[in-house]
């Protein structure tokens, strides 16, 4: 059934949507300040040293940049305990693959971070059929000083930081979502340039942008709540008619 929606001739509709046009471009600029803000922030020294398991064996900070001088680690939602990374990161995560070879030819690494072992990291991507870089950073308190893990007794009290802010802690979880930049100068410096969280995270993904464009939007009652891991909707999706 066709959603409730005004119907106008193709001159109505043309008047409408060039002023839709004028609005979008006033958002492209604005994008574009806010790019340019983003570049300009400064940049924090990062002294503490990270130790993290890889396929090859444990890297520090510096040596998961890969020979490149730009790294962004997402901050993947998969705790030690859980059986399954969440299914938001996960649908996330699934833009990765076309990203990789234009930001590494870029001078960029795009690596994923969690607090999970790295066999369980290993068992999950091997699920999802993923081949991104995926690190483990448990025990070493990455994922904590980013505020996006949190300890147990941090959750018994009143308030956690999250997305540099001050949140009940109700409304927290042992782990949330986030994105981190760093750069590394030539003489293996590296500092922390920028960080995003939860709706800042949003323009990763292609699939939310193209639903924006879409008739019915992204259709949901609440954020993401259609999300499902790739390899759990219940449906076999519709079969497009050839072209």
């Amino acid at each position: 059934m066709r959603p409730h929606h005004a119907v106008v001739s193709r001159e109505e509709w043309l008047k409408a949507r060039k002023s839709l046009l004028a609005l979008e471009k006033e958002h492209t600029h604005f994008r574009d300040r806010i790019n340019a803000e983003r570049q300009a922030l400064p940049w924090v020294r990062m002294d503490k040293s990270y130790v993290f398991e890889t396929l090859a064996g444990p890297k520090t900070l510096p040596e998961l940049f890969d020979g490149r001088s730009q790294l962004v680690v997402y901050h993947f939602m998969l705790g030690a305990d859980w059986e399954a990374g969440c299914p938001s990161c996960s649908f996330l995560a699934d833009h990765f693959a076309g990203m990789l070879p234009h930001l590494n030819h870029h001078d960029v690494t795009l690596i994923a971070a969690s607090n999970a072992p790295l066999a369980k990291i290993e068992a999950y991507r091997k699920r999802m059929g993923w081949h991104f870089p995926w690190v483990s950073a448990q025990g070493n308190g990455f994922n904590s000083d980013f505020h996006v893990s949190f300890t147990p007794a941090e959750l018994a009290g009143d308030k956690v930081v999250y997305n540099f802010t001050e949140i009940d802690s109700g409304e927290a979880y042992e782990e949330l979502p986030g994105l981190s930049a760093f750069y590394k100068d030539e003489d293996g410096t590296v500092y922390h340039t920028y960080s995003t969280y939860a709706r800042g995270l949003e323009e990763l993904v292609g699939t939310f942008m193209l639903l924006d464009r879409a008739p019915k939007g992204r259709n949901e009652g609440t954020i993401m709540d259609f999300v499902r891991r790739h390899d759990e909707y219940e449906e076999t999706p519709r079969q497009s008619a050839s072209v």
